[in-house]
């Protein structure tokens, strides 16, 4: 069934199609999801929508089965740093429920997302139930970690603002689709989302990426961009 946001809803995580994908906790036995779908409510939501703020305390997780959302966190001067975007699969807002502390990020969706809710109350008692998950659990606390101190490489020792800019479009250029050009994939941020990236401005990041055009680093189509070398890329770095 179609949902109000044009994907195909996902009604049950036991039948979601992340289950041949890589979501972490939809590849647990069909069990055990069935008490996971007995406490988890499916919600759609509109690219824009705020799951939860810093700062705020925390309800509960919330597992995104369908879209994109953008875990960022912000200065009291009110300047905003994106930290990573969250994929399909992942339990967002994990660490707070699971510590009893406020969410340390900022969720907001970059693309109409599907995301089942579930109180913190009751995914805590179904960690206790199903030991199995922890291990699932680990797996994610463990790539967060990573890919903060990746961030940290990006932000802190890239000396300048195009190797930083140039790793970033690397990191996602992962996975991307390769063709006859290059390798191709889709940017789903705007420029002043990609400057709180790598903590720079939206000027710098435009000014940057037409010098990456003219140098024939990178081709841009819209939203669609094309590394013809990765290598000369990665001596940008």
């Amino acid at each position: 069934m179609l949902g109000p946001y044009g994907f195909e809803l996902n009604e049950s995580c036991r039948t979601s199609k992340l289950r041949e994908e890589s979501g972490f906790f939809c590849q647990l036995p069909t069990n055990t999801l069935k008490d996971l779908d007995d406490v988890g409510s499916l919600a759609a939501y509109p690219a824009g929508a705020v799951l939860f703020l810093e700062k705020q305390n925390s309800r509960g997780v919330y597992v995104l089965c369908e879209g994109q959302v953008k875990l960022s966190i912000s200065s009291r001067e009110g300047k905003t740093m994106i930290l990573r975007i969250a994929q399909a699969g992942e339990v967002l807002g994990l660490m707070a429920v699971l510590s009893g502390s406020s969410y340390e990020v900022t969720a907001e969706t970059l693309h109409p997302c599907q995301v089942v809710f579930i109180y913190r109350d009751e995914f805590l008692h179904f960690l206790t139930q199903h030991p199995e998950a922890n291990q699932n659990m680990i797996k994610q606390l463990t790539a967060e970690y990573q890919s903060a101190c990746e961030q940290l490489r990006t932000i802190g020792l890239s000396a300048s603002i195009p190797g930083r800019l140039a790793k970033l479009l690397l990191g996602w250029s992962v996975g991307g689709q390769q063709t006859k050009s290059g390798t191709e994939f889709t940017i789903s941020m705007t420029h002043e989302e990609i400057a709180e990236c790598i903590g720079v401005t939206r000027e710098t990041v435009s000014r940057t990426l037409g010098q990456f055009k003219i140098r024939h680093l990178v081709t841009l189509r819209g939203s669609t961009l094309t590394i013809p070398s990765r290598a000369a890329l990665e001596n940008i770095c």
